[in-house]
Formats: structure tokens, C-alpha cells, sequence
């Protein structure tokens, strides 16, 4: 109805307006001082990257009702004392990028006049410890405080004395070293970033209130929670990424902790050294002092794989990057909600799913890229694991695997075995070792399975019923050279999405029956042309890398040009003279041309040359081709009609030459 549809329109057309008038944007006007003729009743002010290096007294007079100002990226030096009279609404201040290092005392003086905020960003101001200090006296209302980006060293209680009502604390990015009871007068503080500072440890953790804390990128040693303490923990997340722990931190006995993330440090597991009759002069404990020289009173049992706290409702652990070569007796049995174990590039050799007594909460399970050369599952054992859905053993040393490994879990959408040797077995039935385990794999009628990547496992051949039954849509088999696959791949056409055949030697295969194929990796296989059967797909990532192509016909290109977004082509010996084809990819702007400043090409010299940049004068085009053929046949006619004019001159004409010669060049002189 026209009607309504007027209706409609002046509604949204008025709460627009409404909004406008509330928010105002002043960003980027190269303005020195805040605008006078703005409405009254306006409540959010920005004032962004403006030239506003003061901000005098009763400036803001006009505005009463502002719950939000931003004046980032000013270059302010100072807030005068009743900058903020009368803005008794104001709740959020953004002063980021700034340079409040100078007049911090007086800005200070006018942050007091704000009784009602809430939210203030003081990040990349060049604050030291004692400026932070005096800035945030009497900042009692603070909820959200961003001090990121300045130069902070330690913190003590002096530091956030008055800022009881805090909840959120950002300090990333400072040159923070120490923490002296530095939150004890935070008692609401929920969520801290300690991220990129340079703590070596954090001991004594007793911040019971504290829901997130990261502390990544640090050089933290030693983690360890105050054991004495009888309350629960109300953590959640801990990040301590990129660190330098060498031991599994010390958690508080009870804790509500769901996320931890270890990965990139320098942690494995010491239960073989408890022992103290094998190693009588083992240090079995050890204890902590601050700069200050005081004991604290925090002790660690050093190999005693008890004192890890409460994991219980643990559902994330991330250990990638470390040195973990076992897990201790019981580890994975405290964690019973675990649905993530991330454990790629660690020392493991041995993944014993019984005797680990995995939980069938276990969603994804990453053991990629280890030494592994042993699993061990029984049939019970994979019956319980009946939630893995994501499954990665790729880069190990693993020869044989369990007979039933994967057609025991009936969640399993995904499987990555590259790089082991393990093949794919000739018969539905595998031969099986005495240990129940073997050297291929059956995966005929993996129902749930829909992607499977196996590069680099040395297959030679696949058999032609391999994958019947299944509905794979990722299939990667790259690394395998001299891989024969057409015929085993036909009952795959119907579903099959990337098809991964990356350094396999083919030559010819016929595309055209994967008619849902939109991504396809065929590089390193020293193809001379384009195979013809790609044209009938609707291709959206293409990678031709490293092949022996020299040109791409522009009829083949101009059909692959409106479906691709990814196209992969350096590492071919491209024609400098033959580019239709790269400038139709260059013109058509879907096309992302992967590292396109690196694709090389070769003139008629042999030279090379980046085809980015090459021009086509050097080849020459069709108008200036026949002028050089004219010039060839013309010059040398004329050069012949000279030399027959000169010899006639000097057979039938000498003294007509002579007379010539000494009109031209024998002038008489004036004397």
C-alpha cells in the first residue's frame, strides 16, 4: 500500500533525525577549539584527530546534556580545571592518542568534575607510573579504564587506590615488569589485559573476582594461584600465550575456568621426577621473593603433578607450541567437559585413547605435527568418543592405526592424516595385526565424513570404489606423485566442493563431471596448457602455481574471469607477448590475483621480467610490424638506386661530378 509505505517512511526519516540531533561528528576538521554553534541538546560529541591542544575552561558551557565526548588523536596537552563544569551527564571520555603526559596534574582537576563517569581511555598518552597515579585520583564512578599503549613500569597499591568501582582494565602494551598489590584496591574488577608488557611472573594469584585475564606476550616463568584460600575462583579465561612457562600453571583449587591458553611456551610434564630416591639431589620445591626482598608466601612442589587446581570445568585447552612429550596419569580424566584439546607441534609419541580415558564431550582434537607413532584405542574407548567431530593426526610418524579408528565415530566430519604413511586399503575389510591396528584405512560408507585430507601419505594408486558411499566435499591430495585417481573419484562427483591435486604429475583429467567443484588446487604438476575441462565449472579458487604454463587462451579466460575470486599462477614461464589473458584477470575486479607483483614472464630474448609492470611496446603490435616491413623492403631499394646513380655519374658524367664538387665544397675567399 502506498500509503503505509509513506508511513512508514516519515517514521524512519524522523528517527533519524532524532539520532542526528543527538550524535554529532566533528572528526577530522582540522579545528583548534570545540564548535559553539551546535545544538544544546546534543549528547554524543566527537572530536577526533582535530588540532585541539587545549581544552580551556567552560568550553563545553553550551553543551549540558553530553554523555559521550571523544577528543582522540588531538595532540592535547592539558585539560584546563573546569574544562567539564556543568557536564554532570558525562559518562564516556575517549582522550586515546593524546599527549597528556604534560599537563596531567591539571587534567586530573578537570577529570574530577565528572561525577557520573563511567568509561575513560587514556591509552597512548606517554603516561609513566606516578602520572597514571595522580591522573586517576578520586575517579571513584570508574567502570572501564584503557591505559594501554603508555609507558608504565610497576604497579602498586598506589596505582588504582581510588577506582573501587572498577570492572574492565586494559594495559596492554606497556613496559609493565612488576605488580606489587598492584588490584587489591579493585575489588570489582572482572576483565584485565596484562597482554605485551614484560612480567616474568605472576605468583600469589588471588584475584578471586577476576572473570578474563590475559597476560600473553609476556616472559612469564611461573603461573602459580594462592592455594590456602577457600573461596572459588570466578575465573573463566586465561591466556598466557607466548610466555615462558615451563611447567603447567599452578590453578586455584576451586574455579569455575573454562578457557586456557598455553600455547607458545616451554611447558612439559615432570611426573618421572618425583621420585626422589632416583634423584636424591632433585630441588623438590621452591620459593618466591618480590624486588623488594620479602618472602613471599607462595611455595611450589615442583614435581608434584597435583597442584594443577581445578580443571574440572575446563572446555578449552590450548598447549600448541610447547614440549609436552606425555600426559601425566589422570590429567585428561580431570577435565570431563573438555570439548577442545588443541596439542599440535609438542613431543608426544603415543596417543592412548584408553588409557587417557578421554571425555565424550571431546568436540576437536589437534595432535598434529608431533612424533607420534602409536595409537592406542579400543572398541569401548571409541564408543564414548561418539562427539569428535574434528580430528587432525597430520605430520606425525604414524604407520599403523587402529582397524577401526574412524568408522567407530559417528560424529567425525573431519579427518587430516597427511604426511604419515598410512594408505587406503584394496578391500572393505583391512588386514588387521595382532594388536588390532593397520597399515591402511577403510573409508567406504563414512557417512558423516566431509573432509579428508590426505597429502603426502606416498599413495601411488587409489582403489576405484575407495571413497563409495561417502559425501566428502573437501578432498586433498596433493604430495603424492604419480597418483592415478580419475576413476575413484567418480563417486565423489556429485558432492565433491575443493579438490586438492597439487604436485601429483597429472596431465589429463577430466573435470567436468564435478560439476560443484569451486575450488581446485592442480599446481606443481608441469601442466603445458589449461585442461579445457575447467571451463564447464564454476571455479571460485583456482591454483595453477608452479606449472609450465606459457599463455591462457582469452576465450578460457574470459569464461574462468566471472566466477574466480582466488586465482594462484606464479612460477610459470609465461609468454611476455601473449598478456590478453592477464590483462582480462587485471580488469575484471572479482579477481584477486594472488602475489601479482611476483608473476614473471619471458620476452622473445629470454628474458625475464615482472609481467606487472611489462610493457607491450617490447613485443610490438601489428601497425608497427608492417612499417618495419616496409622500411625492409623500401631501404634497400633506395640504397640500390644511390649506388647506381654514383656509378653512372662517374662512368658517362666525371666532369659534371668535378664541376659539383668544387661549386660545394671550393668557395673562394675574401682575400
Amino acid at each position: 500500500d502506498p500509503l503505509i509505505s509513506a508511513v512508514l517512511l516519515a517514521k524512519l526519516y524522523i528517527s533519524i533525525s532524532a539520532i542526528c540531533t543527538l550524535l554529532t561528528l566533528c572528526n577530522n576538521g582540522k579545528l583548534s577549539s570545540v564548535p559553539l554553534g551546535l545544538p544544546g541538546y546534543i549528547e554524543e560529541l566527537q572530536l577526533n584527530h582535530n588540532h585541539i591542544q587545549t581544552l580551556p575552561n567552560n568550553s563545553l558551557l553550551h553543551y549540558p546534556l553530553l554523555k559521550t565526548l571523544s577528543l582522540a588523536g588531538n595532540g592535547l596537552v592539558k585539560l584546563e580545571s573546569n574544562s567539564f563544569q556543568n557536564l554532570q551527564l558525562l559518562e564516556t571520555l575517549n582522550l586515546a592518542e593524546n599527549d597528556l603526559h604534560i599537563g596531567y596534574q591539571e587534567t586530573n582537576h578537570a577529570l574530577m568534575q565528572l561525577p557520573r563517569l563511567r568509561a575513560l581511555d587514556l591509552s597512548e598518552n606517554k603516561l609513566e607510573d606516578d602520572m597514571a597515579s595522580v591522573l586517576l585520583q578520586n575517579l571513584t564512578s570508574l567502570e572501564y579504564l584503557n591505559l594501554s599503549r603508555n609507558l608504565l613500569l610497576r604497579l602498586d597499591e598506589s596505582s588504582f587506590r581510588d577506582l573501587h568501582q572498577l570492572k574492565e582494565l586494559d594495559l596492554q602494551r606497556n613496559m609493565i615488569f612488576e605488580i606489587d598489590g598492584g588490584f587489591d584496591t579493585t575489588p570489582k574488577l572482572q576483565r584485565l589485559n596484562l597482554a605485551f608488557n614484560y612480567l616474568p611472573c605472576l605468583t600469589d594469584f588471588h584475584m578471586t573476582q577476576l572473570v578474563v585475564l590475559n597476560a600473553s606476550h609476556n616472559s612469564i616463568e611461573w603461573f602459580m594461584s594462592r592455594q590456602d584460600l577457600q573461596n572459588t575462583f570466578h575465573l573463566e579465561t586465561l591466556d598466557l600465550t607466548d610466555n615462558k612457562l615451563f611447567f603447567f600453571p599452578f590453578l586455584p583449587s576451586r574455579t569455575r575456568l573454562r578457557n586456557l591458553y598455553l600455547s607458545h611456551n616451554r611447558i612439559r610434564f615432570y611426573e618421572h621426577l618425583a621420585d626422589n630416591a632416583t634423584s636424591p639431589n632433585w630441588t623438590t620445591s621452591v620459593q618466591f621473593y618480590n624486588l623488594k626482598g620479602n618472602v613471599s608466601n607462595v611455595t611450589a612442589q615442583l614435581w608434584d603433578e597435583s597442584v594443577y587446581g581445578d580443571i574440572s570445568s575446563l572446555e578449552i585447552l590450548d598447549l600448541r607450541g610447547n614440549q609436552v612429550d606425555y600426559f601425566p596419569r589422570g590429567f585428561i580424566g580431570t577435565m570431563p567437559v573438555l570439548s577442545r584439546l588443541q596439542m599440535c607441534t609438542n613431543c608426544l609419541k603415543t596417543l592412548n585413547l584408553t588409557l587417557e580415558q578421554f571425555p565424550g564431550s571431546l568436540y576437536e582434537l589437534d595432535v598434529s605435527n608431533n612424533r607420534l607413532n602409536q595409537i592406542v584405542a579400543d572398541e569401548g574407548t571409541l564408543t564414548v568418543l561418539g562427539n569428535l567431530t574434528y580430528l587432525n593426526l597430520s605430520l606425525n610418524d604414524l604407520e599403523r592405526v587402529p582397524t577401526r579408528l574412524f568408522s567407530s565415530l559417528p560424529s567425525l566430519r573431519s579427518v587430516d592424516l597427511s604426511y604419515n604413511d598410512i594408505g587406503i586399503c584394496q578391500s572393505a575389510v583391512p588386514e588387521a595385526s595382532g594388536d588390532n591396528t593397520s597399515d591402511c584405512v577403510v573409508w567406504t560408507n563414512l557417512v558423516s565424513l566431509r573432509q579428508l585430507s590426505l597429502k603426502g601419505c606416498k599413495l601411488e594408486g587409489i582403489p576405484p570404489s575407495a571413497f563409495a558411499g561417502m559425501f566428502l566435499t573437501h578432498l586433498e591430495l596433493s604430495d603424492n606423485p604419480g597418483l592415478v585417481v580419475e576413476e575413484s573419484l567418480q563417486s565423489l562427483s556429485a558432492t565433491l566442493q575443493h579438490l586438492g591435486l597439487g604436485n601429483t604429475h597429472i596431465q589429463a583429467f577430466d573435470f567436468s563431471p564435478f560439476q560443484r567443484l569451486n575450488s581446485l588446487n592442480i599446481s606443481r604438476n608441469s601442466l603445458p596448457y589449461l585442461p579445457s575441462s575447467l571451463l564447464n565449472l564454476d571455479l571460485q579458487m583456482l591454483d595453477l602455481r608452479d606449472n609450465k604454463l606459457s599463455t591462457i587462451p582469452p576465450s578460457q579466460a574470459n569464461t574462468l574471469a566471472p566466477n574466480l575470486r582466488t586465482l594462484f599462477l606464479t612460477g610459470n614461464p609465461f609468454n611476455c607477448c601473449q598478456m590478453e589473458w592477464y590483462r582480462m584477470f587485471e580488469t575484471t575486479k572479482t579477481v584477486n590475483m594472488v602475489d601479482k607483483s611476483d608473476i614473471m614472464c619471458l620476452d622473445l630474448s629470454k628474458r625475464t621480467h615482472h609481467m606487472e609492470i611489462f610493457s607491450s611496446l617490447w613485443c610490438g603490435d601489428k601497425s608497427r610490424e608492417s612499417i618495419l616491413w616496409y622500411l625492409l623492403l623500401y631501404i634497400p631499394i633506395c640504397l640500390s638506386f644511390v649506388g647506381i646513380l654514383i656509378i653512372f655519374l662517374f662512368t658517362f658524367r666525371p666532369k659534371l661530378l668535378k664541376k659539383t664538387i668544387k661549386k660545394k665544397c671550393l668557395k673562394p675567399t675574401s682575400y
